[in-house]
């Protein structure tokens, strides 16, 4: 009964001992899976800082023009459709014109025979005063004749600035394109009656599609790095395979506030369409060109975590990872610059998604 107690405690002391060993190389081999299946390290290299931002493509201004009529009328006829291509000058509605051509016809037979009184009234006059040459006719009859003279060529000058009144008129019954582009909307129909008062009203707008911007909403953070000149790049859902280009021009003063979140609106000229078609209300996805910066320490950015505002890095030391806070610099997207608290050379955890939320947590 004894060598069997014994037995059976040696045997329960060894399956102790191999259960503990188990564990131990369980947790080591774990340790060295978490700091050894994604690393990186600190290295220095030529970055190419950039300020991503979302933005929106808008017509520049004077590349969307609202064209409309300045005289009342009925529309005869609409040339224009939605998406059609139109060039300056070119005729893309007109008004029924028969009360025009009618006021004109008037106008023009009222210069007729403001014309025809003056020209009387010059041969009158001319003979008046040849009869006070010879002593005929008092100078009292010449100075009425004079004056009728006078009447008659301001008459003209009136008849002649109604026909001209009546041209121009006449002239806005047919509507043109001021600008080369795209039809953008139609607001009328054949057939409708339309009013000009105060404002003209709207029949078809035009957007040239070759004079586009993009509305950059960038983070207050990195507004301070943002100056006229720099080249952009963005991309849209639209062709995601090509790379557009363009230039900042201008930084609003003012801030966009949303959802407390304040934004700089910074506008950039598009320059390079990649023989692409852009449209207005695009939403971009935006990289504002910071600079370049040569032989900086850098890691990659999925290496970087947040913890209680401050950026910290998980550093291998020995078998394990230690976290170590630094202090970071310019951002490419996918590298980061550390100004201090990483060295060249240093081993740096790249952690999953789960253990970054953890580390931030904690």
């Amino acid at each position: 009964m004894k060598r069997k107690l014994t037995t059976t405690v040696i045997v329960v002391a060894a399956l102790t001992l191999a259960g503990l060993i188990g564990v131990a190389w369980a947790r080591k081999a774990r340790g060295k899976k978490n700091h050894t299946e994604e690393t990186a390290l600190v290295t220095r290299r030529d970055m190419n800082a950039t300020v991503q931002a979302t933005g929106i493509i808008k017509p520049m201004v004077g590349a969307e023009v609202k064209v409309g009529s300045r005289i009342s009328g009925v529309v005869k006829r609409l040339y224009a459709n939605i998406g059609d291509a139109v060039h300056q000058g070119q005729v893309i509605a007109q008004l029924d014109e028969a009360e025009l051509v009618a006021k004109l016809e008037q106008a023009q037979a009222a210069q007729a025979k403001a014309q025809s009184e003056l020209d009387y009234a010059r041969a009158n006059l001319v003979r008046e005063q040849e009869l006070a040459k010879q002593n005929l006719t008092a100078q009292q009859q010449v100075d009425l004749t004079e004056n009728a003279y006078r009447v008659a060529q301001a008459q003209l000058r009136q008849a002649q600035a109604n026909v001209e009144y009546t041209e121009v008129q006449l002239s806005y019954a047919t509507i043109t394109a001021p600008i080369s582009g795209v039809v953008g909307s139609v607001t009328t129909q054949e057939g409708e009656a339309i009013s000009a008062g105060l404002s003209a009203p709207t029949f078809v707008s035009i957007i040239d599609l070759n004079r586009l911007e993009v509305d950059i909403y960038v983070d207050e953070t990195d507004i301070g790095r943002i100056a006229t000149g720099q080249e952009v790049s963005f991309t849209v859902d639209a062709y995601p395979d090509a790379d557009f280009k363009g230039t900042v021009t201008a930084i609003y003063p003012k801030a966009v506030i949303q959802d407390n979140v304040v934004n700089y609106i910074v506008v950039a000229k598009i320059t390079d369409f990649q023989e692409r078609t852009l449209r207005p209300e695009m939403t971009a996805n935006v990289s504002i060109q910071l600079g370049t910066r040569e032989g900086v320490l850098a890691v990659p950015t999925r290496s970087l975590q947040r913890n209680q505002g401050q950026r910290r890095l998980m550093v291998v030391a020995g078998d394990k990872a230690v976290p170590r806070t630094v202090k970071t610099g310019w951002s490419s997207g996918s590298y980061t610059e550390i100004l201090s608290g990483a060295s060249e050379g240093d081993t740096v955890v790249i952690a999953p998604e789960e253990t970054k939320q953890r580390m931030k947590d904690e």
